[in-house]
C-alpha cells in the first residue's frame, strides 16, 4: 500500500480503526520512514491507540495522545502538539480519529490544514457490526462523520472481523458489501483487511493488537 503523508481513519466503534492505525504506523516505522500517531479521540473510548505507546516508541513511532489517555477522567483536551504535524513535513501522520460526533468534529479543528496537505480519509467499515451491517447503515455512519469534520472520504477500508472467530471466509464473503459501499459513496475501496494469519488472498495482512470484547 502507498501511503500519503496525512493517513486519517475514521469508523463506528468496532470497526477496527485502531488495530489499523498501529499497524499502518508500524509498517511505515519498519520502512524506515519517520512517522507520528496521533490518537484523536477527545474522550475516553473503550480502546485507544494511546494504549500502545509504549510498543509504538520501541519502534521508532512518535505518539500524541489527549492529555487524560489512559486515565479514568473524560476531559475533552487536545495537546496543542498536533499543531506540529503540520509542520513538520518529512514525517508521516498516522490519526486515529473517535468513532463518535465528537471524535469526527475534533478532527474537524484541523480541516483547514489537512486541505492543504496531500491525505488520505480512510472510512473503515466492519459488516459484522451492529450500526454497519447493511449498506444504507453504513453510508449513514459516513455522511455524519463527513458533515462533522468537514472533510470528505477519500477511501473505504473493508475491515469485516468477527474478532477470534474470524474465518478466510467470512472476510471474502465481505468484499461485495465493501465493493457496493463504496461504490454508493463514490470513493474506491482501498483494501480489505485480514488477520495476518488467515493468509486471505490479496487482503492487506495486519496483527491483532487491540482485542474486543464483543464477537
Amino acid at each position: 500500500m502507498v501511503f500519503k503523508r496525512i493517513s486519517i481513519l475514521t469508523g463506528h466503534y468496532g470497526s477496527g480503526k485502531t488495530n489499523l492505525a498501529v499497524n499502518f504506523a508500524l509498517d511505515l516505522a519498519g520502512q524506515e520512514k519517520p512517522v507520528t500517531l496521533v490518537d484523536l479521540d477527545i474522550v475516553n473510548p473503550y480502546f485507544r491507540s494511546a494504549d500502545f505507546r509504549e510498543l509504538l516508541e520501541s519502534r521508532g513511532v512518535r505518539v500524541i495522545a489527549p492529555h487524560y489517555a489512559n486515565t479514568n477522567l473524560d476531559i475533552p483536551a487536545l495537546p496543542a502538539e498536533i499543531q506540529s504535524v503540520f509542520h513538520q513535513t518529512d514525517r508521516m501522520v498516522i490519526l486515529d480519529v473517535g468513532g463518535d460526533d465528537a471524535g469526527a468534529i475534533a478532527l474537524g479543528q484541523f480541516a483547514p490544514q489537512i486541505r492543504q496537505e496531500d491525505y488520505d480519509l480512510f472510512y473503515v467499515v466492519n459488516e459484522r457490526r451492529y450500526l454497519t451491517r447493511d449498506v444504507e447503515s453504513a453510508l449513514e455512519v459516513l455522511r455524519e462523520i463527513e458533515a462533522c469534520s468537514r472533510l470528505k472520504a477519500t477511501a473505504l477500508i473493508n475491515n469485516t472481523n468477527l474478532g477470534e472467530e474470524t474465518t478466510p471466509e467470512l472476510v471474502v464473503s465481505s468484499q461485495g458489501f465493501a465493493e457496493e459501499a463504496a461504490r454508493k459513496a463514490g470513493i474506491p475501496l482501498a483494501l480489505t483487511a485480514a488477520k495476518r494469519e488467515l493468509a486471505v488472498p490479496d487482503a492487506y495482512p495486519v496483527e491483532i493488537y487491540v482485542r474486543t470484547a464483543w464477537a
